[in-house]
């Protein structure tokens, strides 16, 4: 005997610790972060770009005024006024000279998003190849279809991802079986089959 436990003990175990629900939430949650991450980086581009556009508009109807009073008056009587006009344009052009900068640096932190995004659709739900190398070594279900195909056995699941149907190949006697797997039936049951089967 090679095992100190008998076989179908360690495959019965093996079977009750298959868990892949963490994993797909997890894989939820990163989906929804991203979407709600590019709605809100959106967002704010367009919010900040509208503010521009409208301190755009003031500045160019504060002009239109201050060049008509200018022309309709003379320029001594009015002076206090034309400075006061001067400088309200100055704080205007220097907010619009800032809202466009900031405008300048949102779009580049959305083409870097944006590059980010790619990146992460380009790896994939399952990340790229070292991430992907790194979970299947953790992961139980992946290690446990591992020990299944050594032995010969292929798990399929259905459309639900629920697993119930065993294809087992003994390549010694040249056999195919293929089993459907019942909840109800019990798991030692099973574990016999497969034993003798392979």
């Amino acid at each position: 005997m090679l095992l100190d436990e008998d076989p179908a003990t360690l495959i019965h175990h093996t079977i009750g610790n298959f868990n892949i629900h963490p994993d797909k939430s997890a894989i939820s949650r990163i989906h929804e972060s991203l979407s709600t991450l590019h709605q809100a980086r959106d967002l704010r581009i367009r919010e900040a770009e509208g503010a521009l556009k409208k301190l755009s508009r003031n500045l160019s109807t504060l002009s239109a005024q201050h060049t008509e009073t200018v022309a309709s008056h003379s320029s001594t009587s009015h002076a206090s006024q034309i400075v006061e006009l001067d400088t309200q344009k100055f704080r205007i052009a220097k907010a619009a000279s800032d809202l466009e900068i900031e405008g300048e640096r949102l779009e580049q932190e959305l083409e870097s998003l944006k590059a980010k995004l790619a990146e992460l659709e380009a790896q994939g739900v399952e990340g790229d190849e070292s991430e992907r190398a790194r979970r299947e070594a953790e992961d139980p279900v992946v290690l446990r279809l591992g020990v299944y195909r050594k032995l010969g056995i292929d798990i399929e699941a259905d459309k639900a991802g629920s697993y119930n149907k065993a294809i087992i190949r003994n390549s010694q006697k040249g056999d195919v079986h293929v089993l459907n797997i019942d909840p109800k039936v019990s798991q030692y049951f099973y574990a016999n089959y497969f034993w003798q089967t392979i």
